[in-house]
């Protein structure tokens, strides 16, 4: 799915500075896009991570003016390289709501249609107003086990620690007008439109992108355990299309401030749109962060996905059963300050192979005499 330019960048990106990746005719490429032009950074800074811990946003070879486009035979890339991939779950209270459903729904949908109004009801405006760790938070739990309502689920958005888990392997993440994979077996799924956050070694967060968190509402919801399950499949991870750097112009509080924008247009004419406002979000984006680091190391940095608020609860095809994708859904997931990214779906067994892994980039970087710039 080939898409222009103009389509998935912001309006105002002339005024910003891009990082973002492609693939050429002799390997992956590093992106800038400054002043409204194209360099390729690669002779200077050959990865993605690497540029973002040496802040190299400067120089490189000008390939013209975004307006031109790309060379012939490049596409984009995701916008990372050898960073992990992190991602943080049931940080909204409407997301909270929705994996208690699939918790106690054991992956039917029909079945959560019942629950949903049932939980809402008691419990949903409670969830939003609390602040997770506080001492109102403690007293809800107790309030929640007394009615037999607690859940795993309720912990990770009114407790103390945040759920953060491993979304998907290094080098492995899909860019924009790649296809998403849904597993073939999944009877119940959805996207998950979220602000990506770029962060490096030390902790500190240096830009922001957009990325769908794919997700198997099925499997997750017949059990926990299965969570990896749900999440890292072939091409379940789409990020991109450009990694906004912060300057004057575009920062944390920008981040904070961002609604994303959610459209599905299916093959059959369904359409489905939805937001997922960050301003709701019931943990400090850089409390994400710190969680994240914790007492880990990432020495090449990492992105981590922010979590949702959007949950699709409309039926597509038959009443009660919900919504899930059908094979050429296209995704489009957009924010004013951040573009476009937009994807087809279809299933992981059938989207592209991953073949280039960490030994494979290294042999194409040590191939072009690269090694030393990584």
């Amino acid at each position: 799915m080939q898409q222009g330019l103009a389509e998935i960048l912001p309006a105002d990106y002339a005024e910003g500075l891009f990082l973002g990746r492609a693939m050429a005719p002799e390997g992956p490429v590093v992106l800038l896009i400054r002043n409204g032009n194209f360099y390729d950074l690669t002779e200077e800074a050959a990865t993605a991570a690497g540029a973002v811990e040496r802040r190299h946003f400067a120089g490189g070879r000008e390939i013209g003016p975004v307006a031109g486009g790309l060379p012939e035979g490049w596409r984009l890339l995701s916008p990372i390289d050898l960073q992990c991939v992190k991602a943080c779950g049931v940080t909204f209270a409407l997301s909270a709501i929705e994996r208690v459903i699939e918790e106690r729904a054991r992956g039917d949908s029909a079945r959560a249609g019942e629950i949903r109004a049932m939980l809402e009801d008691k419990v949903g405006g409670a969830i939003r107003a609390v602040v997770p760790g506080s001492e109102a938070a403690a007293a809800l739990k107790e309030a929640l086990i007394a009615e037999d309502m607690w859940s795993q689920y309720l912990e990770v958005a009114i407790g103390p620690d945040a759920e953060v888990f491993s979304k998907s392997p290094v080098l492995s993440t899909v860019g924009a007008g790649a296809e998403i994979g849904v597993r073939s077996d999944s009877t119940w799924n959805n996207p998950e439109p979220e602000v990506v956050l770029i962060v490096d070694r030390a902790g500190a967060i240096v830009g922001a992108t957009l990325g769908n968190d794919v997700n198997l509402r099925d499997f997750e919801g017949r059990s926990a355990l299965l969570l990896s399950k749900a999440k890292d499949n072939n091409a379940s991870c789409a990020i991109g299309p450009f990694i906004r750097l912060f300057d004057k112009g575009f920062t944390l509080d920008d981040v904070r401030r961002t609604t994303v924008e959610l459209l599905i247009e299916g093959p059959e004419g369904y359409r489905l749109e939805g937001t997922n406002d960050m301003a709701e979000i019931s943990r400090e984006p850089a409390e994400l962060v710190r969680q994240t680091m914790s007492e880990h190391h990432f020495p090449d940095g990492f992105a981590l996905f922010c979590g949702t608020l959007f949950a699709p609860t409309q039926d597509r095809d038959v009443p009660g059963k919900g919504f899930t994708h059908k094979v050429g859904d296209r995704v489009s997931i957009s924010a004013p300050r951040l573009g476009r990214l937009t994807n087809s779906v279809t299933t992981s067994r059938d989207a592209p192979p991953w073949e280039m892994g960490i030994a494979g980039f290294i042999r194409n970087l040590a191939s072009r005499g690269l090694i030393d710039r990584i």
